[in-house]
């Protein structure tokens, strides 16, 4: 088993990382997805874990998982838009999950939880909704490895990008702890990923921008070097 290091140098160390979210894929052909995936060399899938209460709608749990997980080797970001995520967390880390993700609006103090995450070898993380201030967040900044900062409001596939959410990943890296990790969610395509690159995220979920073109590697290509444009300038 990785140690908590290991996972969280590999996530800083492969970037950018385009992350499928795997909410857009086909679930009528689970096994089919993960081929594709692993063939455009997907370094990390992104798991959206919707319970129906913190968000209007369900997607799946740890079966769901623990089966892909049979099947795939890929890092696994966890991202659990659920209430009471102290409650199941120990299922999440039982059908390994690389890094699990919380919500502060389910968590108002994330470092207990944070710390058991850590304490289980996982990547422990922290996700905002577009109208969270940052202010709130930032308080526990130093207690996480990871900062998923939503750009559409949780719990649907789909959804436009808000630009407003650009400020936060600014502050974020210019207030938070040397080798924070900070994903953006939502929206992310090709007129979208440089610019949150530019404001200093690294790990960028995308959905339609690769589930919904004919080709998955293609699709991640080019989402990869419209990220790197901003570091190469």
């Amino acid at each position: 088993m990785q140690t908590h290091d290991e996972r969280l140098s590999f996530l800083r160390g492969a970037v950018p990382v385009i992350a499928p979210s795997m909410l857009k894929c086909d679930f009528g052909n689970l096994h089919r997805e993960l081929e594709l995936l692993h063939a455009a060399d997907a370094a990390v899938l992104h798991l959206d874990v919707m319970d129906g209460h913190f968000v209007p709608n369900l997607s799946y749990g740890p079966m769901v998982i623990e089966r892909l997980r049979e099947r795939s080797e890929t890092f696994f970001d966890a991202h659990l838009m659920i209430s009471e995520p102290a409650r199941y967390l120990d299922e999440y880390i039982r059908v390994g999950c690389d890094a699990i993700t919380v919500h502060l609006e389910a968590v108002p103090d994330p470092r207990e939880l944070l710390q058991r995450i850590r304490s289980s070898q996982i990547v422990a993380g922290v996700a905002v909704n577009p109208d969270t201030p940052f202010a709130e967040v930032e308080p526990f900044l130093n207690d996480m490895d990871l900062l998923l900062v939503m750009s559409v409001q949780p719990g649907f596939g789909g959804q436009k990008f808000l630009p407003h959410v650009v400020s936060k990943i600014q502050q974020a890296r210019e207030q938070g702890p040397e080798g924070l990790v900070i994903s953006v969610d939502g929206g992310i395509g090709k007129s979208t990923i440089a610019e949150c690159a530019r404001a200093g995220c690294s790990l960028f979920v995308a959905g339609s921008s690769v589930f919904d073109q004919p080709c998955y590697s293609e699709a991640m290509s080019e989402l990869r070097q419209l990220a790197m444009e901003p570091q190469a300038g």
